[in-house]
């Protein structure tokens, strides 16, 4: 993603309309354009060369249309729900194989697996080892986490899911939808969106509190008993100063800046409760009506982005699948919101509230640094998304980078994720 407006906690960016990619090649983010046609012959697949062609020029045949008219469908492969749609879990099928250019799927792994050839050099500021564990001490160790082999860092908004570009019109100037309709769909969205982080993660209070990780302020909480306790009366707002996020304001005393970091703390507890009980069933949380509209809403974002939303579910689905690698989200949005999205769009079986890093504060770069200090340098890191934020951050830390910028790299993608390939 783009620079982000601090204003805009809902993770709001400038990101003007983006061309879409050249069917045949791909430029390198590592490589000058020159090396990469040499390392990327122009022919056409074997068996491919008389097939009719789509507006991207690439080849395609009746799997293809097939598999364009099943997703030109309303709601084609939407998950809602508890039960999750079987074909994000199904075998790659012949018109998954079809679906994209080839070439296409050979130049995006020729830019992730240079990435992957550079190695993993160490970090320029990493954390001390001692600083590291500390971090962790709060949860033991998993074991998938210890035999981890590849860590995908995914992007949120414009890669996972199409937000901020539905308000901008962005997303209708790039695939030539209407103005009227992406704008609405888009407004009803933040507003969802805003009301659940508001009503249920204390997003009034923690708006100017705002933390990289939900744990950060773990070593605040005396695990006082939360089951009694009266979030509104008891006093957070009295010490809060606008001046400093997340510190107590100046004329408190010690001891009462100690018990304000407490209250912090439990609600930053609370939020984790709330996350994790219903991260497969946000509906109960919302209760009626607003489980009905948010039914209504996901299907219809569904139709206007042509199922964007279910086919990088199907990318994530693929890598959760596998017992070596893990999920990680790191966004430009404030923590809140972030979880606010996660819940409203499916997101929460993919990233544990653990999994979740804020990059507002931060920037991108620190964040691959933590989640690399956490996770250990034995594992691969492979990061996911639309912007120059991550890709300048992946370049740094030697990341290899896989570029979304439009339909086809995700379904690229879960064919890469598929063949083994990444």
């Amino acid at each position: 993603m783009q620079s982000v407006n601090p204003n805009d906690p809902l993770g709001g960016q400038s990101c003007p309309p983006m061309n879409m990619p050249n069917s045949g090649r791909r430029e390198s983010a590592s490589s000058p354009a020159s090396q990469h046609d040499e390392a990327i012959p122009s022919t056409p697949v074997s068996g491919m060369e008389n097939m009719p062609v789509d507006n991207r020029g690439s080849p395609m045949n009746d799997h293809y249309l097939q598999a364009s008219s099943h997703l030109s469908q309303p709601n084609a492969g939407l998950s809602l729900g508890n039960n999750m749609d079987a074909r994000l879990m199904s075998p790659m099928t012949d018109s998954d194989r079809a679906f994209a250019s080839m070439n296409d799927v050979r130049n995006a792994l020729s830019d992730a697996q240079t990435g992957l050839a550079r190695g993993r050099r160490p970090s320029r500021t990493s954390l001390p080892k001692r600083q590291s564990r500390s971090r962790r001490s709060s949860s033991a160790v998993s074991d998938q986490e210890q035999n981890l082999e590849r860590v995908f860092i995914w992007d949120l908004d414009e890669t996972i899911i199409i937000f901020h570009s539905l308000l901008t019109g962005a997303y209708e100037s790039k695939f030539g939808k209407d103005n009227t309709s992406t704008v609405s769909l888009g407004l009803r969205m933040e507003e969802m969106i805003f009301n659940l982080a508001e009503e249920h993660l204390f997003f009034s209070d923690l708006a100017e509190c705002d933390q990289v990780h939900i744990d950060d302020v773990m070593a605040d909480d005396n695990n006082q008993d939360l089951s009694d306790y009266n979030f509104d009366t008891d006093g957070f707002h009295g010490n809060v100063s606008t001046g400093n996020i997340g510190i107590p304001s100046g004329g408190t005393t010690r001891r009462s800046g100690i018990d304000w970091m407490r209250k912090l703390a439990f609600r930053y507890r609370r939020i984790r409760e709330a996350y994790t009980m219903y991260k497969n069933s946000v509906e109960e949380l919302l209760g009626q009506p607003k489980s009905d509209a948010w039914l209504t809403l996901r299907m219809e974002l569904e139709q206007l982005t042509d199922n964007w939303l279910t086919l990088a579910m199907k990318c994530l689905s693929e890598i959760h699948r596998r017992n070596n690698c893990l999920n990680v989200l790191v966004t430009t949005t404030q923590l809140v919101p972030a979880l606010a999205k996660c819940l409203l769009y499916g997101l929460g079986n993919f990233f544990p509230i653990e999994n979740i890093y804020s990059a507002t504060k931060i920037g991108k770069e620190s964040c691959f640094e933590r989640i690399q200090n956490r996770f250990g340098r034995k594992s691969t890191y492979v990061v996911v998304g639309d912007g120059k934020d991550e890709e300048l951050a992946s370049k740094q830390l030697g990341f290899p980078f896989w570029r979304i910028s439009c339909h086809s790299d995700l379904i690229n993608l879960n064919i890469a994720l598929k063949l083994g390939h990444l």
